[in-house]
């Protein structure tokens, strides 16, 4: 494993995969570490989130 290597978190298998892997529409990434795809699911809920309150603050014209 080179230091350029790039992990992905594949939707379709649920799994972490390093490099090349499944299709990319299939994939979330890419992730610089295993441990940071591994969480590819809980950062993407949480950026989610995040702006959904932005929205929800722009339309209450507090944003």
């Amino acid at each position: 494993m080179s230091e350029d290597t790039k992990w992905y978190y594949c939707l379709k298998h649920s799994a972490v995969e390093e490099g090349a892997g499944c299709r990319a529409t299939d994939r979330l990434g890419p992730y610089d570490s295993r441990e940071a795809a591994r969480h590819a699911l809980e950062s993407a809920a949480e950026r989610t989130r995040t702006e959904d309150r932005r929205d929800a603050a722009w339309d209450d014209g507090n944003g």
